[in-house]
Order: C-alpha cells, then sequence, then structure tokens
C-alpha cells in the first residue's frame, strides 16, 4: 500500500509524514497481524479516546443483523430509523435499513431481531410506502416467527381518534405471531422527540445486548468513513428566507384565497428536488393570542417555563405552541378543570364520530368559549401542544427558478361561533409582505415522490386544488430537461372564472408541448358537481392505456376524501378498459405501487 492510495481525510487526520509512516509500517503484515493490530489500537483508544475519531471495540460482526423498517409519509419515520441505525453501527454492530415497500418479506420467518418504524396517517391508515408490508403482516400469509424479538415505534397525531393505529396493529400482529417484545411499544405524537429519543436509546441498548457476542471474538478491521456533514440550515436549524412575490391568484369573489409565493433561498445552500416539501415554521395570528389571552384572563408578560426555557406567555403562545389545533390529551384536562359533562362524553373511546366532528369544527378558543375553565398559565403552557412545522409541497423546479422556492398556499381564514379563525402558518405565509419580510424554511426530502428516472416515460398527473402545486414543479422540471415523454395533468377546483390555478401557464405549456393533455373539473359551474375522478372514468380508455404503456402515476391532495375516490375511480378505469375483475384491478395498481409507478403526496 502506497502513500498515495490513503483515503485524503486520513493525511488530514495524521499529516502527510505521519500518514505515510502508518503506511510504511503496515505494507507486508498479514491478516492476522492486522487483526491483533486492530484490537490492540482499540485498546488503546478506550484508555485514551481520540476527540476526533470514534474507535469501534474489536467484536466480530454477528451473523444475524438488526433490520430497521420504516414507513413514513412525511420522512420523520424515516429520520428516526436513520438515527437508530446509526447507534448500532457506531457500536461496530451490523443494521439493515428498509423502506417498508422495498423489504423483502420472505426474510420475515428468518428474522431474529427486528424496529419497525412507522407512521399513522389520517385515521387509522398506513403510510403509501408500508401499504403491502402492513398488509402481509396483517394478513393470513404471515408466517409464525418465534424467533424474533421485535420493537415497534408508533408516530401519529392525537388530533385524531385512532392515534397511532397502525403502529398498535403491528406489535399485536407480531407477538399474535410468536414473536417476544425486545422493549414495549412507544406512541409518538406530532412532537415525537421527547418519547422517540428516549424510545430510541433504550431500544439500542437492548440490540446492542441482542448483538454483541458473549465469548472473545477475533477483532475485525472497519474501514475508516469521512463523516457526514450536517447542513447548515435544518428543521432545528431553519433558515430566514427572504419574500420575494406573495400574490393571490384566486380571482375576486372566489371562494378560496389561494397565494402564490416565491422565496429566496440564495445563500443558504438548500436543496431540492422536484417532490421535495419546505418545511415552514409559523407565527400564530396576533389576533388569536390577544383573543386568548382575554378569554382566559391571564397576564401575556407572565414568564413561564417549559423544558429549560422561559419566556412571555404571549411568546409562548405566539410562536411556541399548538393553538390553531386541538389535540386529545389538552381536551381530557380541560374536561376535567371545566367539569364539563358533554365534552366528557364526546372524548369517549366509544364515541369516535363525536370527536372527529369536535376536531374538525372547533378550535382552541371556540372550545375555551364554550367549556369555561380556570387555567393557570403555567398549565396552560405544560398542556399545549408544542408548535410544529408546516409542510408544503414546492410548486417549482430549481432547473427553472434558481435559488428559490415557490409554495401553493390555501390560506385558512373563515368564521365561525361568531368568531374569525385562523389557519397557522397560511395565515402567518399570506400575511408576509414581499421585499420586507421572511419566513423560517427547511427542505423535507420526499424520495418516494419522484419523477421516472427514464424521462422518455409519460406521466399522468392529478392534482386538484392546491395538490396542483409537486405538478407545476414536474412540467417545469421536464421541460427543462427536454424530457421525451408526454405530460397529462388533470385538474380540479369549484370555479372556472375564479379559481383556475395557474390557467396562463398551462395554456402555454400546453403551446409549447411541455403539457401535452389538461384535463378539468369544476364542481360548482353546474348543477351536478363533476370533479376529478369523475374526469378520469370519462377518459378511462386512454387513461388505461398510458399506464399499460408504462406511464407513471401521481396524485397529490385531500386524503380524506379526494384520494379514496380517486383510487376508486382508478379501479374502474382499470376493470373496464383492461377486462378485468374488480379484484384484479385492485391487485394491478398495488403492482403499480410496488414499481413505484403509482405515488402518492396526500394530506
Amino acid at each position: 500500500m502506497s502513500t498515495s492510495t490513503a483515503p485524503a481525510f486520513v493525511h488530514a487526520l495524521l499529516g502527510d509524514a505521519r500518514s505515510a509512516h502508518l503506511f510504511e509500517l503496515l505494507q507486508g503484515l498479514d491478516a492476522h497481524a492486522l487483526n491483533w493490530l486492530s484490537g490492540y489500537t482499540a485498546g488503546l483508544a478506550a484508555r485514551a479516546p481520540l476527540a476526533s475519531v470514534t474507535t469501534v471495540a474489536p467484536e466480530a460482526a454477528p451473523a444475524v443483523p438488526f433490520t430497521i423498517i420504516y414507513g413514513t409519509q412525511t420522512g420523520n419515520s424515516r429520520l428516526l430509523a436513520e438515527r437508530l441505525k446509526q447507534q448500532v453501527e457506531s457500536a461496530g454492530l451490523t443494521a439493515r435499513l428498509f423502506r417498508a415497500s422495498d423489504y423483502p418479506v420472505r426474510e420475515l420467518a428468518q428474522e431474529q431481531l427486528l424496529c419497525v418504524v412507522i407512521s399513522t396517517q389520517g385515521d387509522g391508515d398506513p403510510p403509501d410506502d408500508a401499504r403491502g408490508f402492513c398488509e402481509f403482516i396483517l394478513g393470513k400469509r404471515a408466517p409464525r416467527v418465534e424467533a424474533l424479538r421485535y420493537a415497534v415505534l408508533g408516530l401519529g397525531d392525537s388530533s385524531y381518534p385512532r392515534f397511532c393505529e397502525v403502529g398498535k396493529a403491528l406489535d399485536t400482529r407480531l407477538a399474535e405471531l410468536g414473536a417476544t417484545r425486545l422493549l414495549e411499544r412507544a406512541d409518538c405524537d406530532v412532537d415525537f422527540e421527547p418519547v422517540a429519543k428516549g424510545w430510541l436509546d433504550q431500544t439500542f441498548a437492548r440490540a446492542r445486548e441482542a448483538l454483541t457476542p458473549r465469548a472473545p471474538a477475533t477483532a475485525t478491521v472497519l474501514p475508516l468513513r469521512e463523516q457526514r456533514t450536517t447542513p447548515a440550515f435544518n428543521k432545528e436549524s431553519p433558515f430566514s428566507a427572504e419574500v420575494l412575490l406573495n400574490q393571490r391568484i384566486t380571482a375576486r369573489g372566489a371562494l378560496k384565497d389561494v397565494r402564490h409565493l416565491e422565496l429566496s433561498l440564495e445563500g443558504s445552500g438548500l436543496t431540492y428536488a422536484p417532490g421535495d416539501a419546505l418545511g415552514v415554521w409559523p407565527h400564530n395570528p396576533p389576533e388569536l393570542v390577544e383573543r386568548l389571552l382575554s378569554e382566559l384572563r391571564l397576564d401575556g408578560t407572565l414568564d413561564v417555563t417549559r423544558d429549560g426555557r422561559t419566556l412571555p406567555l404571549a411568546r409562548w403562545l405566539s410562536d411556541g405552541l399548538e393553538i390553531t389545533k386541538l389535540n386529545r390529551p389538552f381536551l381530557e384536562r380541560h374536561a376535567t378543570l371545566s367539569g364539563s359533562t358533554a365534552l366528557r362524553d364526546v372524548l369517549q373511546p366509544g364515541n369516535p364520530e363525536a370527536f372527529r366532528t369536535l376536531l374538525a369544527s372547533h378550535q382552541l378558543i371556540d372550545v375555551l368559549r364554550a367549556h369555561k375553565a380556570n387555567w393557570e398559565a403555567t398549565e396552560l403552557v405544560q398542556a399545549l401542544r408544542k408548535l410544529t412545522p408546516r409542510l408544503y409541497s414546492i410548486a417549482s423546479s430549481p432547473l427553472r427558478v434558481g435559488e428559490e422556492a415557490h409554495l401553493t398556499v390555501s390560506v385558512v381564514d373563515y368564521t365561525a361561533f361568531d368568531l374569525r379563525h385562523f389557519g397557522a402558518a397560511s395565515y402567518h405565509l399570506a400575511t408576509r409582505t414581499a421585499g420586507t419580510d421572511a419566513v423560517r424554511v427547511f427542505i423535507e426530502p420526499n424520495e418516494r415522490f419522484r419523477l421516472p428516472e427514464d424521462s422518455d416515460k409519460d406521466v399522468l398527473m392529478i392534482g386538484p386544488g392546491t395538490g396542483v402545486a409537486p405538478f407545476r414543479a414536474f412540467i417545469q422540471e421536464r421541460a427543462e430537461r427536454g424530457a421525451r415523454g408526454r405530460n397529462w395533468l388533470f385538474f380540479g377546483e369549484q370555479h372556472f372564472r375564479t379559481q383556475f390555478l395557474y390557467q396562463t401557464e398551462w395554456q402555454e405549456a400546453l403551446k409549447k408541448q411541455t403539457l401535452h393533455r389538461l384535463s378539468l373539473a369544476f364542481s360548482r359551474d353546474r348543477a351536478q358537481k363533476v370533479y376529478v375522478q369523475h374526469r378520469l372514468r370519462e377518459a378511462g380508455r386512454d387513461v388505461y392505456a398510458w399506464l399499460e404503456g408504462g406511464a407513471h402515476l401521481y396524485v397529490c391532495g385531500d386524503a380524506q376524501r379526494m384520494a379514496p375516490d380517486v383510487h376508486e375511480a382508478l379501479v374502474d378505469v382499470v376493470s373496464t378498459h383492461g377486462g378485468k375483475s374488480r379484484e384484479d384491478a385492485r391487485a394491478w395498481l398495488e403492482t403499480l405501487r410496488e414499481q413505484r409507478r403509482y405515488l402518492r403526496d396526500v394530506y
């Protein structure tokens, strides 16, 4: 081995002279001598650890790895699974990491150590990338796994009645199949870090105990690797992006206020690809903060401490806590303080519909007004959920716009119970002034919502309302790359005249043949409502021909009604024009999903 073959970071670590001397000494040594040296140097490191180098103890790599599987819709489960894998590997142990859709389920019968980190979407649904995995585990084909030790971490939102339902179901099912829990399941709310960190540490400790050989083992040499650099700006340390443009793109008189925003990422080093999301850290509306303080008769200047931070109460309510969304833990405490029988009834486990209705129709201020209670400032701050960032599909391609990110935002601003109500992030964005204000942002990658690598492939996009945002990015990207595949967009809104988002852009794209087909559905322009799923059925023959010919299919938008309705329309299309039973049509679409040709970004 010559010094010229030494990695650059070894030279940087030891210096040219010392690295040259090291590799000169190592030349000619056999495997036995190298193994002995690795154990000897590891022992030295244990007594006097180097500040910049992590030295792995000389343990033999176990024959059985620790398998980690994640299912995610927004990326949080992936981040936690990657963190656990890094912990395991930092101890010199072997770990395998799989997205649930990539995991070969036939291997489950042979697994001995398994961790599943999985989110629950909406009211009890698995994330799109875990549907097949969950169906296998929960179905009749799942094997007995008596030799398996496992752990499940669930992520969810306690605003929904079936909180962390997917994690609970998998945890129960694996036990039914004969597996033994390595650790009790944990359920994380939207603010997942407090629960997740401790659970991951415990799981790592149990896994290390299970994987570490009990008898002394021959030392193994682990290759040196350069440390990954953490981006300067991320979720915990967002970038202040200047607002370049804040333009309403629905006409006067429209039922919705939809904004097109352009934000500068210049100098941030942040990069993204079409399909990614921009995370936005909002401030709650000042008018709502003042109303809450008045309703509760609390002093906004009073200092309150939580999690080691001391802030005035008004500051907590402004940018530290959720005040536009409700969640079960707060409601349960408020029911106790208020003594409200009606609120207690809504929160009963056997009353999920009433709970759903409450969450959909009420904000925090409504509950406080309807069910009076006396809150102390400290208890209120402890009871409310931490404010979390909102994710918006990026509506631009960096090949077209450079160091900018564009957003399509529907502003939540309505009147109910004689009060004006707001959405925290959308109202925050809508009230930013171009050229003056900035927004705290970060990039949230979305690897499961990508354009096909083969630009000759056709692309079929279904995006009603603001769900059209990523498809603006897709069409820009395909145009800039000179993609030869065809692009077909299905778009729907309420009214053609006032709510045809990006109308002039689509018309220009049609002229330039960077958009080849545009199917429109405006639901309130005629007596009988028409939605994108109706247009899918009407164009069913061509839709099926595109899919049969290899097209990639994308759906973005509302998860509760639109996405299921579109899926049923696709089942109808495949059944009718593919000559298949409905069961076979569903299986055919599931195959597209497994091939990553049917991708959804729904919320």
